[in-house]
């Protein structure tokens, strides 16, 4: 008993799961062919994008197909036109001249009877035909419609009434048959396909002058065979053509484009590091003296770099070395200015100011010979940060907690803006700490006693810490070099409080440590922000930062209550 499927009524016999099988194989081989067909389109593709060489032979080859095709199909239409016109022109002699004897023997001839009719038919047509290998060719006699009574009925080898193209019949059968031996002609397709040309007239048939249309037809399958080798000489030419073409385009290119893409490797090595490679030299050609000039430029930069990076090591190692050798006197030049500074009061006023300077002076030199040290260690690779989960923005209260004296000094407001409660992130809270008290020192220094607002948002994969002030501003060129060590913007006004130089070098450093990003912007008279953008978790990529730059980028949505420097404060208070 033959098995049915579930839910099909119809049984399944083995000769329909073969065939079912049939057509799953080939649903999946032409699944492959076509990712195999994308596949190559695409290596195609992308070797015309990276190869020179590939491209110039691919478009040389392809300007030659154009070019061979071209000249091909003229020269075959060439040929074949002077081909037909030499042998319409023989056959139409040909023709003209047999069906003018046959018309002229049918037209006098004695034959009074059937019999002697069709005997004079036979004797004469059989002359018309030919079966030579050169050109065969064949009659045909067929009665005109409107004939009734005949003697003689079709005769034709292979050939019908039929065959013969409808203009062909209706003009011989216009013709006049007492009149001048008129031949008509028309090309034509024989039994199978073969190209042929016909040329007929009318004659009459004794002894009742019956008239009948009489057609020689030419089989020019033989020039076709002609035309068919001249084809395939062409086809063979234009093939070798192409190939010799092809390995002349690549053998010339490779000389020229093999030194430009060995140029491209060593270039790509030199970038990489390798400043030890170089090009080969070869001959004393364009070529060669390409490479040589570009070992030459190589064996240069090479020098260069390793002298850059010479010079680079011994400031390092100077800076270095003088920034630890220093601490031991400062420690003990401290020492003695803490001294003198708790026991000012006593001095004269003019020692007693000297005393202060002295003090805060120290102070300053300690804080540069810290941030010189870490500096050095920026440079030397050794710094890497202490990552855990930080909340951002409890970093951020801390700041504006340590820095109220100074708000407060310079009569300035700080208020935060975050629309969340914990914003947590992979970080360094030490460094980011570090990042935030100078973007937050340095707008207060420079607010001008306007309020500074320091913005915290977070999307999916970033979290944004903006710090604006409403200060002096500054120009784009200045907000290009503020990151530069020792670069100070003069904007002719009195520093209450002096920094290193290398604060915003170091915050700088401190988030590309941690894959962020710090930017600044700023305007003449309308302030400056500084944002600071950092991934959510530590090796992840971010597109974008959730908080604005400029007041032209899109504004963070404001929260229902901004909070002061007080109020963080006081709520931190009321939740402990």
């Amino acid at each position: 008993m033959p098995s049915t499927e579930e839910g099909i009524g119809a049984p399944v016999t083995p000769r329909g799961r073969a065939r079912a099988r049939m057509l799953r194989t080939g649903v999946l081989l032409r699944r492959a062919a076509r990712r195999v067909h994308r596949a190559t389109i695409a290596k195609i593709a992308l070797r015309w994008r990276r190869s020179l060489q590939f491209k110039t032979v691919l478009a040389t080859l392809l300007l030659v197909i154009v070019a061979a095709g071209g000249i091909g199909a003229f020269l075959s239409h060439q040929i074949a036109g002077a081909l037909y016109e030499e042998r319409l022109t023989q056959f139409k002699a040909e023709a003209t001249s047999g069906l003018s004897s046959v018309k002229e023997n049918f037209r006098t001839t004695a034959a009074t009877d059937r019999e002697g009719t069709e005997r004079l038919v036979s004797n004469t047509l059989s002359l018309l035909e030919g079966r030579g290998a050169e050109t065969p060719r064949r009659y045909l006699l067929a009665p005109l419609p409107d004939q009734e009574n005949l003697f003689v009925a079709t005769l034709g080898d292979r050939i019908t009434a039929g065959s013969i193209p409808g203009p062909l019949s209706d003009a011989v059968e216009g013709l006049d048959p007492d009149g001048e031996d008129v031949v008509h002609w028309s090309a034509m397709a024989l039994e199978h396909g073969e190209p042929g040309l016909a040329f007929g007239t009318k004659v009459t048939l004794p002894p009742d002058r019956s008239e009948y249309a009489l057609y020689l037809v030419y089989d020019l399958d033989t020039m076709q065979q002609t035309l068919d080798d001249i084809h395939r000489i062409l086809w063979i030419a234009g093939g070798l053509l192409l190939a010799i073409i092809g390995t002349i385009a690549w053998v010339v290119t490779k000389a020229g484009v093999g030194a430009v893409s060995a140029a491209a490797s060593v270039s790509e090595k030199l970038a990489a590091g390798e400043l030890q490679e170089r090009m080969e030299v070869k001959g004393e050609d364009e070529v060669a003296r390409l490479a040589a000039s570009f070992n030459h430029m190589a064996a240069t930069l090479q020098d260069q770099i390793t002298q850059l990076a010479q010079l680079s090591r011994m400031q390092q190692g100077f800076v270095s070395d003088v920034s630890h050798e220093l601490r031991t006197p400062l420690t003990t030049v401290r020492m003695a200015a803490e001294v003198l500074y708790d026991a000012r009061d006593g001095f004269d006023p003019m020692s007693k100011r000297s005393t202060e300077l002295l003090y805060h002076q120290v102070e300053r030199f300690q804080a540069l010979l810290a941030d010189l040290l870490e500096i050095s260690r920026f440079d030397a690779g050794a710094a890497e940060p202490d990552l855990e989960a930080a909340d951002i923005l409890g970093i951020v209260r801390d700041v504006v907690d340590a820095t109220e004296p100074l708000a407060i000094n310079n009569g300035s407001e700080v208020r935060i803006v975050c629309r969340e409660a914990r914003v947590v992130v992979d970080a360094d809270p030490r460094r980011i700490e570090r990042i935030v008290r100078n973007l937050v020192v340095n707008a207060l220094e420079h607010g001008e006693g306007k309020p500074v607002e320091i913005a915290v948002a977070t999307n999916a994969d970033a979290v944004g810490v903006a710090v604006r002030d409403y200060g002096i501003g500054m120009s784009e060129d200045d907000a290009a070099r503020v990151f530069d060590r020792f670069w100070r913007a003069d904007p002719a006004r009195a520093r209450t409080t002096g920094g290193s130089g290398l604060g915003l070098a170091i915050a700088a450093e401190d988030a590309r440590l941690h894959a962020g990003w710090l930017e600044a912007w700023g305007s003449p008279g309308n302030g400056a922000c500084f944002r600071l953008t950092l991934p959510r978790r530590h090796g992840e990529s971010f597109a974008a930062s959730p908080v604005p730059l400029s007041p032209q980028d899109t504004p963070l949505p404001s929260p229902p209550k901004a909070l002061t420097a007080a109020e963080s404060a006081q709520r931190e208070d009321h939740n402990a």
